[in-house]
């Protein structure tokens, strides 16, 4: 054969081959409405994307906040982005204006639930109209969620305007940060999607009383009721975790995210005061205290006070856990210790001089003399307004009480 038909061939199967090779489709920026199906409901959420230089970043978006998705990969015709600080993934199929996969919880067990999303779509439930009338849902209400095995009391903050909707509920493990929503037709509807959880809440009112229902996650579900009440107030989180009778100290050596052992008797902490922040990386109610922590600590550590940070991971094996926290203090600029004490389901079995650990986080204050002084449970983050302000106000007080304590 000459050499002449011998490159055309060699051409042409090179055309075959490269015609076989599926080619990288674009992920359109600008904002899309993303759905995740829980329940044999919908759970929806609103994202932008944006692209520089061929890199993309994703923001989820619930009424205030940003949650930013830097580590989106994009192969062939398919997505992956890595949720946060958090061990989730969304994986999807791109074609054009929609997105058609999963969202996977990867410490647990088969945990994939239906994901879709489209392009150029602005409205969460139904599209915002400000001069909507509808029944107004805005106030504070005492509110009860109940199931056949317990009630749990909580304080929940609507805002409203049209048929715009944001609002939180204050319980007394924490909050359930950023909501939003619509009112559709005479329903209330309010969803978050914070990286970690999945809620949906819907209600119909009568009168000054919501009565609605709650879905948690993939097989969670309750009702609750408010009661409108100006008055309302937040529940006490104050004496859920306590010492036992006997104990007035902590005492623990855990290793950091690098394996090396620290204990709260070391000699850095003598004669300070030491917060201890029970929490994990997968604890969206514990990424508003650690940015909080964040930006408390370098502007008084001079004062003679240290944080501890104590992580408790989904997963027992080192090598996870202190990969998870070093991801936190990276994204997070942690410039405080964190330990690796132990997973969530473990947390009471670890310290052992207190009642129990029922909720994440849980800040402990230790004074100069090494005695554990205040428990508190829970954090009020910022989509809670006034009751933020007023949790770093008696986190202040508290701190400054046990600095010039003698």
């Amino acid at each position: 054969m000459r050499p002449i038909c011998q490159l055309s061939i060699f051409v042409l199967l090179l055309l075959l081959i490269s015609s076989c090779q599926p080619d990288t489709e674009r992920l359109k920026t600008g904002t899309w409405r993303g759905v995740i199906e829980i329940q044999g409901m919908e759970l929806p959420f609103n994202f932008t994307v944006e692209e520089k230089a061929g890199r993309y970043v994703a923001r989820i978006k619930n009424a205030g906040e940003e949650l930013v998705l830097d580590d989106v990969q994009i192969k062939n015709d398919s997505v992956s982005m890595t949720v946060h600080i958090f061990d989730a993934t969304f994986k999807a199929k791109i074609t054009g204006d929609e997105l058609q996969g999963e969202f996977v919880i990867n410490y647990a067990d088969d945990y994939r639930l239906p994901f879709h999303a489209r392009h150029d779509t602005q409205y969460r439930f139904v599209p915002v109209d400000y001069t909507a009338s509808v029944p107004d849902f805005s106030g504070k209400y005492a509110v009860q969620f109940f199931n056949e095995n317990n009630t749990v009391d909580a304080l929940g903050i609507i805002t409203q305007q049209g048929n715009y909707v944001e609002g939180t509920f204050l319980t007394p493990t924490g909050d359930y940060r950023y909501l939003e929503g619509n009112v559709v037709n005479d329903t209330l509807w309010l969803s978050s999607f914070d990286g970690n959880h999945l809620f949906l809440f819907n209600a119909v009112k009568s009168g000054d009383t919501l009565n609605g229902i709650h879905w948690l996650g993939r097989s969670r579900n309750r009702k609750w009721q408010g009661i409108k009440n100006d008055a309302a107030q937040p529940p006490s989180s104050e004496s859920l975790t306590f010492m036992k009778e006997g104990y007035d100290k902590l005492e623990f050596t855990f290793p950091d995210a690098e394996g090396q052992p620290v204990s709260l008797n070391d000699e850095r902490f003598n004669n300070k005061v030491v917060v201890l922040q029970i929490m994990g990386s997968w604890c969206p109610n514990c990424m508003d205290e650690t940015r909080f922590l964040s930006e408390w600590y370098p502007k008084n550590k001079d004062r003679g006070v240290e944080i501890i940070g104590l992580a408790y991971e989904q997963k027992a094996d080192f090598d996870y856990a202190s990969g998870r926290v070093k991801k936190m203090k990276e994204k997070l600029n942690v410039p405080y210790t964190v330990l690796i004490a132990g997973t969530n389901t473990n947390a009471s079995e670890t310290l052992p001089a207190l009642n129990k650990v029922i909720g994440f986080p849980t800040t402990i204050f230790v004074g100069k003399d090494g005695k554990v002084k205040h428990i508190h449970t829970g954090f009020s983050g910022p989509g809670t307004g006034a009751y933020y302000i007023e949790q770093q106000e008696r986190f202040n007080e508290t701190v400054n009480y046990l600095i010039n304590s003698h």
